[in-house]
C-alpha cells in the first residue's frame, strides 16, 4: 500500500506563492502515477494536475496552467505543487493521490492523503 502526507498549505493574499508537499511511502510508490486534485467547500473534487513515473510527463488542468507546476523529488518519495499568482478561488483543500493507472478523474486513483488547506485571501 502507499500512503501519502500532503504538508505546506496556509492563509496567503492574492498574487502569493505556495509551496505544497506530498510524502509517500510504501513499496509500490516508485510505480504510481500521481496527481493533485483540490476540493473547496461545497465542490466536487477537481483535477488539478498529474505526473507520470519519470516525473517528466505533466498534465493540468485548464484553470492552473502558467501558474501550477507538478514535479517528483530524485527519489520519487516526495510529489511537489508548486502554485503561484494565487487567486481566491484557488482556495481548497489540496489532496496528493497515487495509482499505477491514475489519470484526470479521482475515480482513478486508489491512494488518498489527507490533504492540506490552501486560503488565499483578496
Amino acid at each position: 500500500q502507499v500512503q501519502l502526507v500532503e504538508s505546506g498549505g496556509g492563509l496567503v493574499q492574492a498574487g502569493g506563492s505556495l509551496r505544497l508537499s506530498c510524502a509517500a511511502s510504501g513499496r509500490t510508490f516508485s510505480a504510481n502515477r500521481m496527481g493533485w486534485f483540490r476540493q473547496a467547500p461545497g465542490k466536487e473534487r477537481e483535477f488539478v494536475a498529474a505526473i507520470g513515473w519519470s516525473g517528466e510527463i505533466t498534465r493540468y488542468a485548464d484553470s492552473v496552467k502558467g501558474r501550477f507546476f507538478i514535479s517528483r523529488g530524485s527519489a520519487k518519495n516526495t510529489l511537489y505543487l508548486q502554485i503561484n499568482s494565487l487567486k481566491p478561488e484557488d482556495t481548497a483543500i489540496y489532496y496528493c493521490a497515487a495509482d499505477p493507472l491514475g489519470g484526470v478523474r479521482v475515480s482513478e486513483y486508489a491512494y488518498w492523503g489527507q490533504g492540506t488547506q490552501v486560503t488565499v485571501s483578496s
